[in-house]
């Protein structure tokens, strides 16, 4: 299914045995189980209503031991958001939650946005942050870049300096953005 700005991975963490599959039961189909049945991986979906748009919850309830790490790493590298959950009759719970937080912080940004636009007004590059996984300014890109574009024409064509012999520089100033 191709991904759309309303389509939300939310990915559930937490020892064995907190709640996780309980939590997510009841908030998917509004039932509660007494006995415990360990979770390999479980993906559910919700649609729901958000900002007067639907939205699709795509709910994935992890395992609660650590012999997946690599399922793990895996499903926080594709969550957009996710659910810490612990036992309040359990410090251990918590205390399991802490490597799972600093991985998932860790998957984020390597360049900050200062420096992306730091590089951009180096090159003479207009500059903005996308993110084709959230549809992030996506759109907005593309009609930017036509937007320059006509905005260049016309300044070349008002201004009279438009000749056939520009330079391969004079041709592509102004076209190019860092993203």
């Amino acid at each position: 299914m191709p991904e759309q700005s309303n389509d939300y991975r939310v990915v559930v963490f937490g020892a064995g045995g907190v709640g996780k599959s309980s939590l997510v039961l009841r908030f998917v189909k509004g039932t509660f189980r007494d006995t415990y049945i360990p979770t390999v991986e479980d993906t559910y979906r919700q649609v729901i209503s958000c900002d007067k748009s639907v939205c699709t919850l795509q709910i994935t309830d992890t395992t609660g031991s650590h012999q997946f790490p690599a399922m793990q790493r895996l499903s926080i590298s594709k969550g957009h958001a996710f659910i810490l959950v612990y036992s309040i009759t359990s410090k251990q719970s918590l205390e399991e939650l802490k490597p799972i937080y600093q991985q998932s912080d860790e998957t984020l940004r390597e360049v900050e946005t200062k420096d992306g636009e730091a590089q951009a007004n180096q090159w003479k590059c207009a500059f903005m942050e996308t993110s084709a996984k959230t549809n992030h300014n996506v759109t907005e890109l593309f009609q930017e870049l036509l937007n320059l574009d006509k905005k260049r024409n016309m300044s070349l064509n008002i201004d009279g300096k438009r000749s056939g012999k520009q330079s391969r520089a004079e041709r592509l100033k102004g076209k190019c953005s860092v993203m």
